[in-house]
């Protein structure tokens, strides 16, 4: 990898386009590299991680409205939508099917200067490898870069402390990865990441406050944004240029100003694409920093039930990391936050909400942990409600550290009861990180999708299509890849109003 400097330039000033960053994404897109075996791995766990969430999503009502927005533009040459026979445009299709993935906020993450799920980057790319009648070697190097280029920008570029939302990087990585899928030239795929750009910047209020569904649409919009800026610079329309460094581009007037330079990570011409291996999957549905913080609660329960029980606990507090506090903590000044009748999304961004109810259950759930009638059970909400959380400078020091072994997403835990005694534990890291006490491996993620297809997916259908993605490098039909439901269980999806289209 080779540092690259990003800064602002004058447009009197000469910036040959080879040194833009949309240029230098579109070369790596476009390097023939091979793709290590590893890589095409955990692809194909990605993928199985992606079908799972999908499976315990696809009734919902925001999923259901993507699904009929989809219906309703059927292509002969087109994608399929999960759960559903059919073709319909890839653009819509990747829409419906990126909002299953992202609905319950429980598929993979990546987090560094920025936060991700470059998941979702899946969803576009298979929906335009199925229009294309793309095959499945296609579609690994097509996902391996747009996995290689989120995780640089993510580790490069902050999003959040402007408020910029981070789909804001999804954007670039889905045309740089389309690129790849579809074997453009470079000048392509430099322009179709300059529109994507420029098309999917918006502000983070959507994980701020009362929290909606928009909050799954958000990475599928952009998904869906970037497959329509191929398709126009395929047709010969260029893009913004240069968009990031631009006199008035993203770095001068969204993020640090003219004067910033960023420094952003990138591979050398014949190096492996390898950026998905340093991302990791979740074991809970619930916002990443809190899949630590889970586990840490599970672990604490017994001492705490052994010094008097929850109804003895007078206050607990969570040291943590800048993010996690200023974030889902109480550092966000969100009263949504710590209210009971706050939505599933802001639930999922409270940390004293989660750790309160894992602490009680010893467990969670991606259903009955946010259930309305455990949200404002009377026990939970007195306990929820002694909950804060403090920066603490170690924490965001490992949070932001490169160094994989010391790089931490966790808290400490101080939990002091009402006599007095002080219970106090840590945790690094989540039990299924690479790094933590049960990493994910194959099984896992089989085993993740089994438990949330029970019931919605049939067994025949869950086995043909664990057999089709473990088969993925040689696939030559991408249609495999979607899963459909029986009559009976789309008949149970959430009932919607009539929209536009």
């Amino acid at each position: 990898m080779r540092i690259h400097e990003v800064r602002t330039h004058a447009s009197a000033e000469e910036f040959p386009k080879e040194d833009h960053l949309a240029w230098k994404f579109a070369k790596i897109a476009s390097d023939p590299v091979d793709i290590e075996s590893e890589v095409t791995e955990m692809i194909i766990n990605r993928i199985i991680d992606n079908a799972a969430v999908s499976a315990a999503s696809v009734l919902r009502q925001p999923v259901t409205v993507a699904r009929n927005q989809a219906e309703a533009h059927p292509a002969e040459n087109g994608a399929q939508v999960f759960g559903i026979e059919g073709k319909y445009s890839a653009e819509w299709a990747a829409l419906a099917n990126g909002t299953a993935v992202r609905e319950l906020d429980f598929h993979d993450t990546f987090l560094a200067a920025e936060y991700s799920h470059p998941g979702d980057n899946i969803p576009p790319l298979v929906a335009v490898a199925q229009a294309k009648g793309s095959t499945g070697a296609d579609l690994i190097r097509g996902i391996a870069t747009a996995y290689e280029v989120q995780v640089d920008l993510v580790k490069g570029i902050c999003l959040h402390e402007h408020k910029i939302d981070h789909v804001a990087h999804l954007g670039p990585s889905v045309a740089a990865g389309l690129g790849t899928l579809l074997h453009l030239d470079e000048d392509t795929i430099y322009q179709a990441i300059g529109q994507a750009l420029h098309t999917t910047t918006a502000t983070r209020q959507s994980r701020k406050g009362e929290i909606s569904s928009w909050k799954a649409f958000a990475p599928a919009f952009a998904g869906k944004m970037a497959i329509e800026a191929v398709d126009r610079a395929m047709r010969g329309e260029g893009a913004p240029a240069p968009i990031w460094e631009g006199e008035d581009g993203v770095i001068a007037w969204l993020l640090s100003g003219k004067d910033h330079v960023y420094q952003v990570p990138l591979p050398e011409p014949g190096e492996p694409k390898r950026g998905i291996l340093d991302t990791y999957t979740k074991e809970h549905s619930a916002e990443y920093q809190s899949q630590a913080p889970i586990d840490l609660a599970r672990s604490m329960k017994p001492q705490v039930e052994a010094a008097g029980g929850i109804d003895n606990v007078e206050s607990i507090v969570l040291h943590t990391s800048h993010h996690t506090h200023y974030v889902i903590g109480t550092g966000a000044n969100d009263p949504q936050k710590m209210d009971p009748h706050a939505s599933r999304e802001t639930l999922d961004h409270s940390i004293m909400y989660i750790f309160a109810v894992a602490l009680q259950d010893g467990t969670w759930h991606h259903e009955r942990s946010y259930a309305r009638e455990r949200a404002t059970q009377a026990d939970t909400v007195e306990l929820w409600h002694k909950i804060s959380t403090v920066e603490d400078p170690e924490w965001t020091r490992r949070y932001h550290s490169e160094d994989p072994a010391e790089k931490a997403f966790g808290a400490r835990a101080v939990i002091t009861m009402k006599d007095g005694t002080v219970i106090e534990e840590e945790l690094a890291v989540a039990d299924a990180h690479p790094l933590g006490a049960r990493p994910f491996e194959r099984a896992n993620y089989i085993e993740k999708f089994r438990i949330l297809a029970e019931g919605v997916v049939s067994e025949a259908e869950q086995e043909r299509f664990l057999n089709a993605v473990q088969s993925l490098p040689n696939l030559e039909d991408l249609n495999e890849l979607n899963i459909v439901l029986e009559p009976e269980v789309l008949a149970k999806a959430a009932k919607v109003r009539e929209g536009l289209l």
